[in-house]
């Protein structure tokens, strides 16, 4: 797989952006900038230019690929990086056209996935993304990775297999989907295990660099990696989190989103993904100092319906208010529940509101619950006692524990199953939300 570090020398490298008028071929060159950085590169010039449609041999055109040769040979680069996805001939033809090594969008952010991923799972389901997407470009053949030494797009299966062919690729790639089943396997395995201790899970989405991560080492006092950059963080982190008049939950940090992911990445990484679905709530990060923060919660949104999470119960942060004057605050919908919150994870103004946001939401999904356990059942009373939250608790003279406790609708669930656990009286009601996640779950 390929390496976790940056390359010593950074390559030299050209940007190319196109204006394209149709929304879904529209990128930001500014995101360019920032994903060559993020993988190390050098860029020493950016070429732009506007075409109604992309030019069917070069993308660009010829006299765009010219200027783009021109650009390669005045600052001696060695690498160009297209702002779009581009197909293999495409890809081959601006090669020969300008001298030098052509990557698109979707080979960019493959290498920097490969350079971020750290965890043994991470790395199998980058080098699987990776795989897939070489496949499809064997057209070019490998003479150019002979004369390579590494560098960005190059790290993972083509640097180390030479003499990989089609067959060689389609067996790898055969044996990474098994592995990653059994990783599937082994998550669902987990799951099912909390859900017996049922401490619900809160996960952290959003595009990529919105600053979950600074939200998630704020909220948990961890040294999760966090860094000005476009996928600092790739392996999600899981960290429990005390929340005031609630209890315990588990905040998983998550690999951020990004305009047109790649579906290959989008596939590769569904066994992670697969966490932010099966979340009681979901935290989406928002950078309200981006001038494009509204364009990038669509696309969070989109993926998180390519997953299948558009009905966990989400609930909107607006991060970075340090940034453009604004104030802590949240704002609630019609039914009272808080639905967005606006807070800064650098300076900590609003993390207060974030907390009893949270909080409330958790406690709407449980209803009080009035019972009582036989004096010689001292494991179930255990077991109450690691399921619910016990708010109080008293002896009576039928040898009963009678217990006031707060329960959710699975652990009341369980509780009608115990023979011997008289339900004596239930008060309150759940939310919409919580009956709709609870019935999508079972």
């Amino acid at each position: 797989m390929g390496s976790n570090k940056a390359p010593h020398s950074a390559l030299r490298t050209i940007l190319v952006h196109l204006d394209l008028p149709a929304a879904e071929d529209r990128e930001e060159l500014e995101e360019l900038r920032l994903l060559a950085e993020s993988a190390g590169a050098q860029v020493c010039a950016c070429v732009t230019g506007r075409r109604q449609q992309p030019d069917s041999g070069f993308f660009v055109g010829k006299g765009k690929a010219d200027e783009v040769r021109d650009a390669v040979s005045r600052h001696d680069a060695s690498l160009v990086l297209i702002n779009h996805s581009i197909t293999p001939v495409q890809e081959r033809n601006l090669e020969k056209r300008v001298g030098c090594r052509v990557l698109d969008r979707t080979g960019l952010i493959l290498d920097i996935f490969a350079q971020r991923a750290t965890t043994h799972e991470g790395k199998l389901q980058v080098e699987l993304a990776q795989l897939r997407h070489l496949s499809t470009r064997l057209v070019r053949g490998w003479s150019h990775l002979e004369r390579q030494k590494g560098g960005i797009g190059l790290r993972g299966p083509g640097e180390t297999q030479l003499e990989t062919d089609r067959r060689l690729i389609g067996n790898r790639i055969r044996t990474l989907k098994g592995r990653l089943n059994k990783v599937r396997a082994q998550r669902a395995q987990r799951r099912k295990a909390r859900s017996k201790v049922p401490i619900p899970t809160i996960s952290l989405v959003g595009y990529t660099n919105a600053g979950k991560s600074s939200l998630f080492n704020r909220l948990t006092d961890a040294t999760v990696y966090a860094a000005d950059k476009l996928f600092a963080t790739l392996d999600p982190t899981m960290r429990r989190l005390q929340v005031p008049n609630y209890g315990p939950v588990i905040l998983a940090d998550t690999v951020g989103f990004i305009r047109h992911l790649p579906h290959s990445l989008v596939a590769a990484f569904r066994s992670t993904l697969e966490e932010v679905s099966g979340a009681g709530l979901l935290l989406h990060v928002v950078d309200i100092a981006n001038d494009e923060w509204r364009e990038h919660s669509e696309q969070v949104n989109k993926v998180l319906g390519e997953i299948d999470a558009q009905t966990v119960p989400t609930l909107t942060v607006y991060n970075k208010i340090d940034l453009c004057q604004q104030s802590a605050r949240f704002e609630k919908d019609s039914t009272g529940e808080v639905t967005k919150v606006w807070l800064s994870a650098h300076t900590g103004q609003g993390l207060d509101l974030l907390m009893q946001a949270i909080s409330r939401h958790f406690r709407r999904q449980r209803q009080r619950v009035l019972l009582r356990i036989p004096l010689s059942a001292g494991q179930l009373h255990a077991q109450v006692f690691r399921r619910v939250e016990v708010l109080s608790e008293s002896t009576n003279e039928q040898h009963e524990w009678e217990m006031d406790v707060e329960a959710d609708l699975a652990s009341l669930g369980w509780l009608r199953q115990q023979p011997t656990v008289v339900i004596v009286e239930i008060t309150g009601g759940f939310s919409k939300d919580a009956m709709a996640l609870a019935h999508r779950r079972a």
